[in-house]
């Protein structure tokens, strides 16, 4: 159980940690310094580095949480925040399979052409669906501490 959970921790330190650091950190910086023909390339260059982790998270916080709720005797037995978390989770998986399969295929098609408008748009898309995954990301965290506290 512990290493179960050392797993899903580390999953989830490695996803949410990265969209922290790209959306608050990386994309400003970019921004700033940047004309879309040099930033556009980079954040393609970014993504394809990340998103293979963020999918090796996603099956270890998968795998190790119904691990952990099966040892726990299944979602009858587990407290609320758990099944909170399990939804918070599947919806953040959910918005970055839409992220991967669709606005990042868009901006790598976009760069490829190098047709810096349509890339801008599809980057800023990229942009809106990770603010909102961070959030949810953050939020699942609170839940889990705070749920834990209290349960």
């Amino acid at each position: 159980m512990k290493f179960m959970t050392m797993l899903h921790l580390l999953s989830i330190v490695i996803w949410v940690g990265g969209m922290f650091f790209a959306h608050q950190i990386l994309r400003p910086v970019a921004a700033d310094r940047l004309e879309p023909p040099l930033r556009l390339p980079l954040w393609v260059g970014v993504f394809k580095r990340f998103f293979p982790w963020v999918w090796i998270c996603i099956a270890l916080v998968l795998v190790s949480g119904l691990f952990m709720i099966g040892f726990l005797g299944g979602m009858g037995r587990v407290p609320l925040y758990v099944h909170a978390m399990l939804g918070t989770g599947t919806v953040m998986m959910a918005i970055f399979a839409y992220v991967f399969f669709v606005p990042f295929a868009h901006l790598k098609r976009s760069v490829e052409n190098q047709d810096w408008k349509a890339g801008g748009a599809a980057l800023a898309n990229i942009r809106q669906l990770v603010g909102i995954n961070l959030a949810l990301g953050l939020i699942t965290i609170v839940i889990a501490t705070a749920g834990a506290m209290f349960a």
